[in-house]
């Protein structure tokens, strides 16, 4: 059935997010349409608002409003370590956990030459330049157990340890293949806890 060119638009607005197909993004622009205009509205509201004003932080790169996120800008945080993940998701995964008190770098992806990751993507300059200011004695690649994570691990590690800095692997209770934002933070933290040297 043909619907209207806006409804049309809408439909096809939520199919953008991952897992939304055809149907459920119909059914996500009826529901609103339906029942829920109001809230329909904050959402489009804060959607604007989020895409505009959430950036990066200047130092681990995760989203954040202001320069420095929060977590960065904790005096209470181990400067000397620095978890190394692929996505904000991941960071979250981790911190979730409860244990780890260090700051971390977000790579924003992983090494994929065919989706065009090289090292320039992941942000090799300002990882480079945050190692070279001396704080950090051990870098923990919390990549994803996949083929690219791994392949980027090894790729961290061979760039890191020439440098006397410390570089280990979180520890195997995460399934290879899996991602760590659907990891259980049990299983997290013993994988933290038995990391390997690399």
């Amino acid at each position: 059935m043909k619907f209207s060119l806006l409804l049309e638009q809408l439909i096809e607005a939520f199919r953008c997010l991952p897992g939304v197909g055809p149907k459920t993004a119909q059914r996500m622009a009826f529901h609103l349409l339906e029942r829920n205009r109001d809230n329909g509205l904050r959402l489009a509201a804060t959607l604007s608002s989020a895409m505009q004003s959430i950036g990066h932080c200047d130092s681990c790169r995760t989203f954040s409003e202001t320069p420095r996120c929060k977590l960065c800008s904790a005096g209470n945080r181990d400067a000397s370590k620095l978890c190394i993940v692929e996505s904000p998701v991941d960071m979250a995964a981790v911190e979730q956990m409860g244990t780890y008190r260090g700051l971390y770098f977000v790579l924003m992806g992983r090494l994929s030459p065919l989706d065009g990751m090289g090292p320039e993507e992941i942000g090799i300059q300002p990882l480079t330049l945050l190692l070279t200011k001396g704080h950090v004695a051990e870098v923990i690649l919390a990549t994803n157990p996949t083929v690219e994570g791994e392949a980027t691990a090894h790729w961290l590690s061979g760039l890191i340890k020439p440098k006397g800095i410390r570089v280990s692997r979180i520890a195997h209770g995460v399934p290879l293949g899996g991602e760590l934002e659907y990891i259980d933070a049990g299983t997290l933290a013993r994988a933290f806890e038995g990391r390997d040297v690399l």
